[in-house]
């Protein structure tokens, strides 16, 4: 199969031209190999995934994150970035990533946050047009006191701990979620009379912002966006059945959390 059906297929669902000015998506590094046999769905394409990519024999790494992001000057091994990249040029893997191109469509980052918590009536939370957005805004079934919420929200997002505003209310329907840092969308779900807004990589100084009007939920940043690689990896299996479309098994997430007062 030629790489580039993979990229086609994978704008047909996230346009790279529906990412955000600051983003660096699609391809990242298009090897000398048109044609692969497998490829490998990841979170982030760290050196240890690109090896685990070649181990598979994946002549393309599909990322959601883009490991090239600020710039690279050089290419050395003093740093992960370059690293993944050399490793990357050694293997002769390609490199694609969809980032905020994902973020803002049907069935993307947001979605699957809203979905798993079960949201109905969901509508875009900033909208870009009628069919993409950042973040997503909807309604429990049924409202639930915070406490009840918050126990929700870390069984749904697996976190050893969320960091969570004061809240003068005590009932939650209506909800919004946007996957990654979503600290500028905080002004929004207030204007829109969200009870709780879950994403993450909140400051210190972004949890007096709501006063107690919004019940603020950091799960943190990998977290808010646990589902992604799996689902851009269903989205491939479905469209290329008889393809080897492979699900990293590496756990990615850099942040690691010390329980205190534990032994």
């Amino acid at each position: 199969m030629l790489r580039t059906d993979i990229s086609n297929a994978l704008e047909m669902w996230a346009p790279l031209t529906g990412a955000e000015d600051f983003d660096n998506v699609g391809w990242l590094y298009q090897s000398t190999a048109q044609n692969i046999t497998g490829l490998l769905v990841c979170h982030d394409a760290l050196e240890e995934v690109i090896e685990e990519a070649h181990q598979k024999k994946c002549e393309m790494v599909v990322c959601y994150h883009p490991i090239l992001f600020n710039g690279l000057k050089r290419i050395d091994q003093t740093d992960y970035v370059s690293r993944a990249i050399q490793k990357a040029i050694t293997y002769n893997i390609s490199i694609y990533a969809m980032h905020t191109a994902l973020d803002k469509v049907i069935g993307g980052v947001s979605d699957l946050m809203a979905n798993k918590l079960g949201l109905i009536e969901v509508s875009f939370l900033l909208p870009d047009g009628d069919k993409s957005g950042m973040g997503r805004i909807g309604f429990l079934r049924e409202a639930i006191n915070s406490e009840t919420f918050l126990k929700k929200v870390k069984e749904t997002f697996k976190t050893p701990v969320i960091r969570h505003s004061n809240f003068k209310n005590n009932t939650i329907r209506k909800v919004a979620v946007l996957g990654g840092s979503g600290a500028f969308a905080i002004e929004e779900a207030l204007r829109q009379n969200a009870d709780a807004y879950v994403t993450g990589d909140l400051k210190y100084h972004d949890f007096f912002k709501p006063q107690g009007e919004l019940l603020l939920t950091d799960v943190g940043h990998f977290e808010s966006e646990r589902f992604t690689k799996n689902a851009i990896a269903k989205y491939l299996q479905e469209k290329f059945s008889n393809f080897a479309v492979n699900l990293s098994e590496i756990n990615t997430n850099p942040v690691g959390y010390y329980p205190y007062g534990e032994e």
